[in-house]
């Protein structure tokens, strides 16, 4: 079928399918170096006690039949190694269905994985990540040009990431409908990063301008993705460019990468495809048949978009093969911060010397400047910043956090930038508070170097000791 196939976007496939590859190894890299202490077997929220009251058809995984913390370190270090052989390109050295198997192995793993990460992993660019992944599988290698409906799939995706944004935003807090959003925004958002006190303080006119432009992203320019070309590159070049912004005014794990990654199918490329035999039957009944499926569960998005209580971030199916998605439908005004302290002293009092922990990513010392992380995802962080927005959103993890912080568990204080306390001397109590955060003026800036300014608003978790814990003389 001469309609299947369109030889003018092999280099569109090429870019797409390398730079998922670099974000599969992110994020599985991201897997191994963190589990320990958030699922593992004696992790915040263990995987073994979440398996044994979600059955396996409600969160499908690997980990569902077995589960040791080694096994997992092997699925995630084996993710990151199919994740570099694709970036190299392994699949173009395999026959068709090999290199279609070849895609499928990160799938299955990241999936594995995400449907036992709780809390942790309820993020939208984790499904964004599966679903994506799993249209990768059928965009084929060098034996044949890119399927034409895969190639239109993958903008359903991106029309959806960006114009359920853009939906959400109207619907939900005020301030976009106003254009005031960015005046909170890059103060507030879930982790900074080394160029959001300058977003922030730039000219509130300014501000106005980037929210109209990005209603105008979010609202307008994806319906241009399905008119020819070279309108559709323009549109994608367009979301590029917004996203590129964003990368540069905060931390936002993969999101923005992964949105990039797909506007980068979308556009066409200059470039003389090679010449290939006609894609073979046995792959054209597989691609239009899953493609039908795909077409066919999109419903449940495309109703919640048009709903007046439209929701953000949920998957439909436990394979997490179509979901919908959005981000920020509300903007915090005011920004607070769960500071975390230890102290060595037999009995805690006020006056006794707390010793504040500090994390790799979230606000702490007002003179630590953020540093840039994403794509790499700060999953405690993040978590963190929820924290503070409501102890409600810690209340399944915070207590297991404070009891290995007070038994200076090493795979938890791996997690963080710099614990108070030397390995061989745990602290004896723990306490949080909770501090308003604000950017510092210009002024302050100079005069004291600190980019935050903080102030306490009230106990957060009372000093708490591990019970049982032997009184050191």
């Amino acid at each position: 079928m001469d309609w299947f196939t369109a030889p003018d976007y092999w280099l569109s496939r090429l870019v797409f399918q390398r730079a998922l590859a670099g974000l599969y190894l992110v994020a599985f890299l991201t897997a191994a170096l963190q589990f320990r202490a958030l699922i593992g077997e004696r992790g915040m929220l263990p995987v073994p006690r979440y398996t044994a009251r979600v059955p396996f058809r409600h969160s499908p995984s690997l980990f569902q039949l077995h589960y040791s913390d080694r096994f997992f370190a092997a699925c995630a270090w084996a993710g990151c190694a199919v994740s570099a052989a694709l970036l190299a390109g392994g699949d173009s050295l395999l026959p068709l269905w090999g290199g279609m198997l070849l895609w499928l192995v990160p799938w299955a793993l990241y999936l594995s994985i995400v449907n036992v990460g709780q809390t942790w992993y309820a993020f939208g660019w984790e499904s964004l990540l599966l679903e994506v992944g799993f249209l990768a599988v059928l965009l084929g290698n060098d034996e044949v040009a890119p399927p034409v409906v895969v190639l239109f799939l993958l903008r359903w995706i991106l029309f959806r990431v960006e114009f359920g944004a853009g939906l959400i935003k109207l619907r939900g807090d005020a301030c976009w409908r106003k254009l005031t959003c960015l005046d909170y925004h890059h103060e507030t958002q879930p982790m900074p990063g080394p160029l959001s006190w300058f977003f922030h303080r730039l000219p509130r006119p300014l501000h106005r301008v980037e929210v109209a432009a990005n209603h105008f992203t979010q609202l307008v320019v994806p319906v241009l993705l399905f008119t020819p070309q070279p309108v559709a590159t323009a549109a994608a070049a367009l979301m590029i460019v917004t996203q590129l912004w964003l990368v540069l005014s905060g931390n936002f794990a993969w999101l923005n990468w992964i949105t990039i990654v797909l506007a980068l199918s979308v556009v066409e490329f200059p470039y003389s495809a090679p010449s290939v035999p006609d894609a073979p039957l046995w792959y054209e009944i597989v691609v239009l048949a899953v493609a039908t499926l795909l077409v066919a569960l999109s419903r449940h998005p495309v109703r919640n978009m048009i709903s007046r209580r439209q929701v953000m971030n949920r998957s439909f199916d436990p394979l997490h093969l179509v979901n919908t998605y959005g981000a920020f439908g509300s903007v915090s005004r005011i920004r607070y911060e769960v500071v975390v302290e230890g102290t060595d002293d037999t009995v805690p009092r006020e006056e006794s010397h707390w010793r504040e922990y500090e994390f790799k990513g979230k606000p702490g010392d007002p003179r630590h400047w953020p540093r840039q992380f994403a794509p790499y995802h700060l999953r405690l962080d993040w978590l963190m910043w929820f924290a503070a927005l409501s102890p409600a959103y810690a209340g399944s993890w915070f207590g297991a956090l404070v009891e290995r912080l007070l038994e200076n568990d090493r795979d938890t204080l791996k997690l963080l930038r710099r614990s108070p306390f030397p390995p061989d001397a745990p602290p004896r109590y723990v306490r949080a508070r909770l501090f308003r955060y604000r950017y510092t003026t210009w002024r302050e800036l100079r005069e004291t170097g600190a980019c935050w300014e903080r102030t306490y608003v009230r106990e957060y978790l009372p000093p708490t000791r591990l019970e049982g814990m032997v009184q050191r003389s």
